[in-house]
């Protein structure tokens, strides 16, 4: 492809896209659609111009989104949390994945005449779409809430399931000459390694290795360890067999703890958004029209009966666990799609000769059709469960940062010697905070306090993002870069107006600058500290408390221009 043939797709891409988001966020059926439907209008199934046709080989590489996604949820889901989803992980998700898969393949079954190629399809249509339902979730600030748990919970479990799957393609062969690549025990082996390589990896290599740059400030090398580790642990899951996915969520949760996780979202952010949007354009392109055209029955039959049967089976999982009405009404809805790991389950099956051309057209078709219109089935869920609403329920949008099961009130920017003592006090009166600074030292005398202190700069918007600082009810800017502490103001002023953020600074010049671009209160230290030696000095010879408190908070109302030096005239 030529620059200038890449310039124009680019540009043809991005107009669309910019064109159908803004469309499907305006009508609330969300940006997800919106870039199914570009790849849709770009695709080469489609008349006008279009970006390539090599759809799979971009659709492959789209799919670093999906891990750096996963990547990302890990970061926000500790150990001991994903222990306590065990029950709805091992529960509601292998019976949602029995359910669905036999109810599935019996539907298949009168499409095709093999039953075991009908279970193949089944249990590979019984997969929902990992990146499509966590995307939505992350959106809509709902990973925190009950049904995004139990989502979470379930598409946890299918991924698990893609492993038999994939395993059980060879054995369903037509020739019958594929063998598995391993014999069981060795595979058994082979996984154990790469777990222990992963687990090893997330908690010693990387962060001593992210401590190191962070102390050298070498932010770009900090950033390719980052997705070494995210990618080597990708890779390694995917060689023997489980999905990538899988892999980059391990290393997330594994890293989930290390003082560096909010930068290191901070630092992903991007390239995870960028990378998850043409993966959704490249499922978008997926769509042949002219094959479902083709044989437009079949399709509505089973595309039909593919949504219908999905929404049954996890409705009546979720109601045998005893979930409150509403959460089964927005999972069944978030969970109805189909999955990408079905088209690599597909594709597999496709190349050993398992499904012919016609089978494997139309079934790629459903998944993709499947997840065009999740956003309805979404919106249908939401309005059920607003009927259903029970009291125990976690309100939709309702995420706030936390640290632990608290949700953070104040966020501390720079842990010195002045953050240190607001931290300090914070804590001493129960409420509760996260502290960020860029000094690994002072990251780990922080921690060393038993306080949420992480490594970040709080000047630097992808971080302020990161935390959902419009969430938090105060910023205090304790740091002694003004550079820093004049843009962290400046962005939460424009972008969160809101947000009250009380800075200190050095003298009364530094504290006039962060007025000027949107403090709500800038405390000169220097001042500070002689105006608390005059109040000593006013006690000790006998003025009363109350008349010195009044004085100070005179001085204090009039932005401390009765003590502000005289101006310099030059002679």
């Amino acid at each position: 492809m030529t620059l200038e043939s890449f310039v124009f797709s680019a540009v043809y891409l991005l107009m669309v896209t910019s064109i159908t988001v803004t469309v499907f966020r305006q009508i609330g059926l969300g940006s997800v659609l919106g870039l199914l439907v570009a790849g849709l209008v770009v695709g080469p199934h489609t008349p006008g111009p279009n970006l390539t046709t090599h759809v799979d080989d971009l659709r492959q590489f789209a799919e670093l989104g999906v891990v750096l996604l996963l990547f990302l949820i890990g970061l926000e889901i500790k150990p001991a949390r994903l222990w306590k989803l065990r029950r709805a992980v091992l529960g509601i998700g292998s019976l949602q994945m029995i359910v669905s898969g036999l109810a599935l393949a019996a539907c298949v079954r009168l499409y095709t005449p093999a039953w075991t190629t009908a279970l193949l399809l089944g249990f590979t249509f019984a997969l929902s779409s990992t990146a499509f339902v966590m995307q939505i979730l992350q959106d809509r600030g709902e990973l925190a809430s009950r049904h995004g748990e139990v989502a979470f919970s379930v598409l946890l479990l299918q991924d698990l399931a893609v492993v038999p799957l994939l395993a059980a393609v060879p054995f369903l062969a037509a020739s019958g000459g594929a063998e598995p690549h391993l014999p069981g025990a060795a595979q058994v082996l082979q996984v154990a390694g790469m777990l222990f390589v992963i687990w090893a990896s997330g908690r010693f290599l990387v962060p001593r290795a992210l401590d190191r740059l962070a102390r050298l400030g070498n932010r770009e090398a900090f950033l390719m360890v980052v997705m070494l580790a995210v990618f080597l642990a990708a890779w390694l899951t995917h060689e023997v067999g489980l999905s990538m996915a899988l892999g980059a969520f391990i290393m997330g949760m594994l890293m989930s703890g290390s003082r560096y996780s909010f930068q290191i979202q901070a630092h992903i952010e991007p390239y995870k958004g960028l990378l998850v949007s043409i993966f959704f354009v490249a499922i978008g392109m997926s769509i042949d029209l002219r094959a479902i055209r083709a044989d437009l029955g079949t399709f509505a039959g089973l595309a039909t009966l593919f949504v219908f049967i999905k929404l049954v089976a996890m409705v009546l999982v979720c109601l045998v666990f005893r979930l409150p009405r509403d959460v089964v009404a927005r999972v069944a809805g978030l969970l109805a799609q189909g999955g990408e790991f079905g088209f690599v389950v597909l594709g597999t099956a496709h190349a050993a000769g398992v499904i012919d051309e016609r089978t494997f057209v139309l079934a790629m078709a459903v998944i993709s059709v499947s997840m065009l219109v999740t956003p309805l089935l979404v919106r249908l869920g939401d309005a059920l469960a607003d009927r259903f609403e029970t009291p125990a329920a976690i309100p939709r949008g309702d995420y706030e940062p936390s640290h632990g099961e608290k949700p953070v009130k104040i966020v501390i920017g720079g842990y010195g010697r002045v953050g240190r003592v607001v931290a300090t006090l914070l804590h001493g009166s129960s409420v509760p905070f996260l502290a960020f600074d860029k000094d690994p030292e002072n990251v780990a005398a922080g921690k060393r306090d038993g306080f949420p202190v992480y490594f970040g700069d709080v000047g630097d918007q992808k971080l302020l993002a990161s935390i959902h600082i419009e969430k938090v009810a105060l910023v205090v800017l304790t740091i002694d870069d003004l550079p820093s502490a004049l843009r962290a103001v400046s962005y939460i002023r424009d972008a969160f107006p809101n947000v009250p953020v009380i800075a200190r600074a050095r003298d009364l010049a530094a504290s006039r600058e962060l007025l000027n671009v949107g403090a709500t209160e800038a405390y000169p230290e220097m001042v500070e500290s002689s105006l608390r030696l005059a109040a000593d000095a006013l006690e000790h010879v006998g003025v009363p408390d109350e008349n010195v408190e009044m004085l100070l908070q005179s001085v204090r109302n009039k932005n401390y221009a009765q003590v502000a030096p005289p101006p310099t005239v030059d002679a």
